[in-house]
């Protein structure tokens, strides 16, 4: 029973609304809410007390269908099975801390010392229950020290499972594919061997690197198995290692391998790697590097059909055989029309840029500000036009032979130009032992790879899923953080895979920054007594916005009015 109560204190009346029920069979108060001096319900009454004194805004939509997905995939329970209970008072468990630590990768990456300021900035903590002791990078880092390589693949093999039962994915055709990372460990640090200088993809020569290979499921390109490994090794020489993983753990999902095709690049071509897949009894669609087969690329333009226009537009293909690693396969040998103008303009700013080095050196040559022999002379123009195809199409004379006489022309050979766009411009050459295919459906698998590149590219994005910076000086560490990066990955993928069966085909970039735009607002209310009352409500959405709110269930992690 509830009743307003005034207590006269110093001359001032105080009002209180009571609640008395019966405990134990007699009446008791049970709540006393005090509710201010007479004109302070007046005012409250008048809605004087209903306007905000400030409001915080969190992020919600990203952060909440991010999660969603964790959860779907039950991420941290299979991380904690393998990964054991934890000691008493630890503050969260390993399962806990990688599925955060894969979320803050996916919509927002930062190091772990600012690990606790983004996670203030979001709703996340209605719905996680962690306290903000553990939120300390020290500690996280002090619960991965349960993770060692061997636990980190169980826990990988277990996520492809659960990824592949629970997502419904397509493991029938997988693509391989590799890069390095540039790391900022000091050159003299001797506990991250995995971390060497090598030939750096990203261009940081300066810089150690980690090399990283995925195999992604064609459906959606879902990262399935990863593998890091010393940033000095060429590719080539993990495919083994990769493949013989990939082939445990399909046999583990589908009994045999029998239908299983995998897709890679030429950079991992080579006879043993051949042998390898053989001996296993894979199927394949690789490329051979068109530099290697000029009778392929002699094949004359009207020997090439369109293949299924709907799907590749003007691309047009030639079937034949060849002998390559050591074995005679089906070759087809496609040409299309836009990555013939893609190189034509590339292959165009390298000629501009050799001709402006050639006119350097012809003006310096011809103001006679050199000594240099002829034959150093002769080196420097090699270099110039060392680019690929540049010799072939600038037609350079040198003449003179002391050094003040030496004098430099040069032309663009037309005919040459000509003959090269149509030898080499637009074409890739597929090598593979599915022989029942149709043409077009070899085409599809081997362009399926360009879900791996489009991975690594996502992971080289500093804003989303991103795997750099990364300044961990430990292998173990480093090892760590591969994982929740490739876990971050997988995550986004499904996002935009679950978005895209419904209808809304959005790259991850495009995916988040939508979601993103659903935010919560926290008002905070004046109180006429006690603390300051708030109320949380989400933005406008939509139509977009509320078609992934639903599809993600964001009801599920809203807040309650």
């Amino acid at each position: 029973m509830s009743s307003l109560i005034g207590k006269r204190i110093g001359g001032q009346t105080y009002y209180y609304l009571r609640e008395v029920a019966r405990v134990g069979g007699k009446p008791k108060i049970v709540s006393q809410r005090y509710l201010g001096k007479a004109e302070d319900i007046a005012a409250a009454m008048a809605g004087a007390a209903m306007v905000p004194e400030r409001t915080r805004h969190l992020a919600f939509g990203d952060v909440a269908a991010a999660w969603s997905v964790l959860q779907r995939l039950g991420a941290s329970e299979i991380i904690d099975q393998v990964a054991g209970a934890r000691r008493a008072d630890a503050a969260a468990s390993v399962g806990t801390y990688l599925a955060l630590a894969a979320l803050n990768r996916v919509v927002a990456p930062c190091s772990k010392l600012a690990f606790a300021d983004w996670w203030a900035a979001t709703a996340a903590d209605r719905w996680v229950k962690i306290p903000a002791v553990a939120l300390d990078h020290r500690r996280f880092w002090e619960a991965m020290d349960a993770l060692s390589p061997a636990r980190l693949a169980e826990i990988e093999r277990r996520l492809g499972q659960a990824m592949a039962e629970r997502f419904a994915l397509d493991l029938s055709a997988l693509v391989l594919d590799m890069t390095n990372f540039a790391t900022f460990i000091d050159s003299a640090n001797e506990k991250a061997p995995i971390a060497q200088r090598g030939k750096a993809k990203q261009k940081r020569h300066d810089l150690r690197l980690v090399g990283l290979a995925l195999v992604v499921a064609r459906d959606g390109g879902i990262p399935v198995v990863s593998r890091a490994y010393p940033g000095n090794r060429p590719d080539v020489t993990q495919f083994s290692a990769v493949i013989d993983e990939l082939v445990t753990r399909y046999q583990q999902l589908a009994g045999g391998v029998e239908e299983l095709t995998v897709v890679f690049d030429a950079g991992n071509d080579s006879a043993a790697n051949q042998d390898h897949l053989a001996g296993l009894g894979l199927r394949y669609v690789a490329s051979l590097p068109p530099s290697q087969h000029p009778d392929l690329l002699a094949i004359p333009g009207r020997s090439y059909q369109i293949v299924d226009q709907a799907r590749f537009g003007g691309l047009t293909a030639v079937e034949a055989a060849a002998t390559a690693l050591g074995r005679t396969r089906r070759v087809i040998v496609t040409h299309s029309p836009t990555f013939h103008a893609r190189q034509a303009r590339g292959f165009d700013q390298t000629l501009a840029k050799a001709q402006r080095q050639l006119s350097a050196l012809a003006d310096r040559l011809a103001r006679g500000n050199t000594r240099r022999p002829r034959s150093q002379v002769e080196a420097e123009i090699r270099q110039i036009t060392d680019p690929r195809w540049v010799s072939r199409v600038l037609q350079v004379t040198l003449t003179g032979q002391r050094p003040a006489s030496l004098r430099l022309s040069w032309r663009i050979d037309s005919q040459a130009r000509h003959a090269l766009e149509a030898e080499i411009f637009g074409k890739r050459i597929l090598f593979t032992d599915r022989d029942n295919w149709p043409v077009a459906e070899v085409i599809a698998a081997y362009r399926s790879q360009a879900d791996a590149e489009a991975g690594f590219r996502q992971l080289k994005d500093r804003h989303v899923v991103s795997f750099s910076p990364m300044f961990h000086w430990t292998e173990q560490k480093i090892r760590v953080h591969v994982f929740y990066c490739v876990l971050a990955l997988a995550i986004a993928h499904l996002m935009r895979r679950h978005a895209a069966q419904a209808g809304l085909d959005l790259s991850v970039r495009e995916l988040l920054h939508t979601l993103a735009g659903i935010g919560e607002t926290v008002m905070i209310y004046p109180s006429t007594g006690g603390r300051p009352k708030a109320r949380r409500i989400l933005t406008e959405q939509d139509p977009t916005q509320q078609r992934l709110f639903d599809l993600f269930d964001l009801a599920t992690y809203a807040p309650r009015a």
